[in-house]
């Protein structure tokens, strides 16, 4: 299990990712979340600084990601999305049986 300091270091290089992609600068990803000076920004991609519910939300919005991007559940969500989407042969009954048999798999492993 991650500590809080390992998730707050994961967030932190997830916004550091998103901003590098979309080409904004710290300084303009501070300007756009409210923050006073870029300093703000190399702060949470480093992971030193603990970033609000309400900022990350700001965040996600003005770099046009889903926020779990940052929290790590996207991933593993897109992975099977892009599974789902390189089969044009599948019907949508075909995928709806493979979410249902990933759903039993996770209740599976959860115990439930």
């Amino acid at each position: 299990m991650k500590t809080q300091e390992e998730k707050y270091q994961y967030i932190g290089s997830k916004i550091k990712e998103a901003r590098d992609a979309a080409k904004i600068s710290q300084m303009g990803l501070a300007t756009a979340v409210g923050f006073e000076s870029a300093t703000a920004i190399s702060l949470l991609e480093a992971g030193k600084r603990q970033v609000s519910i309400s900022d990350l939300e700001k965040i996600a919005k003005f770099l046009n990601r889903d926020i779990k991007f940052f929290l790590g559940d996207e991933e593993k969500r897109d992975d099977i999305k892009v599974a789902l989407r390189a089969d044009k042969d599948l019907t949508a009954k075909d995928k709806e049986t493979i979410l249902h048999f990933i759903e039993l798999a996770k209740k599976g492993k959860d115990g439930k």
